[in-house]
């Protein structure tokens, strides 16, 4: 049998352990484990020799690495003391050693039935990790995909690394004033240092959405950091009302994962004072951020209109009906200095508003996500065609805006 026979060759090169030998074969015997595999092997190659099948005291393949196995796994849980997990994973950084080691075997003991060694380490760990956890009165699994602490074995240094996994949290978020930007606004001036412009506060406004909403999150998780990723966002002078506007909080190095979500709320609403509202908390998976980010939901807006001469009726209805559908907008000119400048096109699925005086309306749109509303109504100089300025055939523009309506389906 072949698979024996490189059994054989592989035990005589120098003292290997059954771990390493069996995992040389590791697609063999399905029920095994590699252990159990290399203790079946070397009891063969006894036999055939007519000699004990002692394990040996050292390892030629491993150096002894799998014998470190338990000491790397304390040294992981004395890393995450502290911290509430479900989850983890470990990963190994292989020495020069072993690098070589792993080649050498490839080269002169070719086996289709191999496994590499990092995986077979890996497994070692989450084994003895267990273990310990479970001795202590606790239990985690492992996760490849979103593992709440990762663990880097580095076999050179003999030491271990954790990375602790943000926590993250869904919710809607309603700013109920004006002036406030949805994040932190560092000031153009001095750059977030301080100067007279910013009266020494670094910042170009006062507080934030995320600077309402995130204190608490921090708190409540004992986190070291953290973001507010918002669907969008509505312009600091405009307010969001309705169901408000998705976010995900991204809290960093978070101590707790199971918080009041409730209690949360509760403060953040309490402590904003009318400025911010917070609703529908609830835990998220990571990748909900990238989802709400690139997030192109319609949206509904009402937008309270100045013109610059007189109109009647007949002309503002004929104007908003000729709005609907197809709009070309370039990047319009108050962020041109820091988005590409380039021509987007929209759509307007809905549109109505009234006269509330000859140089006075209130409209409201539906339109795409992306849609710059101010300047569907000024034009932006030609920038954006149609627009309602262009159709009245005299100058209009937004004195006040809200978001009455984000539509997603998050």
């Amino acid at each position: 049998m072949d698979f024996l026979k490189s059994a054989f060759e592989l035990l005589s090169a120098g003292p290997i352990c059954d771990t390493c030998l069996g995992r040389r074969f590791a697609r063999l015997g399905e029920s095994l484990s590699n252990s159990e595999r290399g203790r079946a092997l070397r009891v063969l190659w006894a036999m055939s020799r007519g000699t004990t099948a002692e394990e040996p005291e050292r390892c030629w393949v491993c150096n002894g690495a799998f014998r470190e196995a338990e000491r790397y796994a304390a040294r992981a849980l004395e890393l995450v003391e502290g911290y509430e997990f479900e989850t983890f994973l470990f990963g190994v950084h292989l020495s020069p050693y072993h690098e070589a080691v792993e080649i050498f075997l490839k080269e002169r003991f070719p086996s289709p039935w191999a496994e590499p060694f990092q995986r077979d380490m890996n497994r070692a760990l989450g084994r003895a990790f267990e273990e310990l956890l479970a001795r202590e009165g606790g239990a985690a699994r492992v996760d490849f995909r979103y593992p709440h602490v990762r663990f880097t074995v580095d076999l050179w240094k003999g030491d271990v690394e954790v990375y602790v996994a943000p926590a993250y949290f869904y919710g809607r978020y309603r700013k109920l004033v004006r002036g406030i930007p949805q994040t932190h606004w560092p000031c153009r001036e001095c750059g977030g240092k301080g100067c007279p412009r910013c009266n020494y506060t670094g910042k170009m406004y006062p507080t934030s959405v995320e600077e309402l909403i995130l204190p608490a999150f921090l708190e409540a998780c004992g986190g070291e950091g953290g973001h507010l990723h918002g669907a969008g966002r509505e312009d600091v002078d405009a307010r969001m009302l309705g169901r408000g506007r998705p976010f995900v909080v991204e809290v960093e190095r978070p101590r707790k994962r199971k918080v009041d979500l409730e209690a949360i709320a509760e403060r953040i609403n309490r402590e904003a004072a009318g400025r911010v509202e917070v609703l529908d908390l609830r835990p998220a998976p990571p990748d909900l951020v990238r989802k709400v980010k690139d997030l192109k939901a319609r949206k509904r807006y009402r937008a309270l209109v100045e013109i610059s001469e007189p109109v009647d009726e007949e002309r503002f209805r004929e104007a908003l009906k000729r709005l609907l559908g197809e709009i070309r907008q370039r990047t319009p000119t108050r962020v041109r200095h820091r988005r590409a400048d380039l021509v987007r096109v929209r759509r307007v699925h809905e549109v109505s508003g009234k006269l509330l005086s000859p140089t006075k309306a209130e409209v409201e749109i539906l339109c795409d996500g992306g849609l710059y509303v101010k300047e569907l109504i000024s034009g932006d100089s030609g920038g954006t065609r149609p627009s309602l300025s262009e159709l009245l055939g005299t100058e209009a523009r937004v004195v006040e805006l809200d978001v009455l309506e984000v539509l997603d389906d998050l």
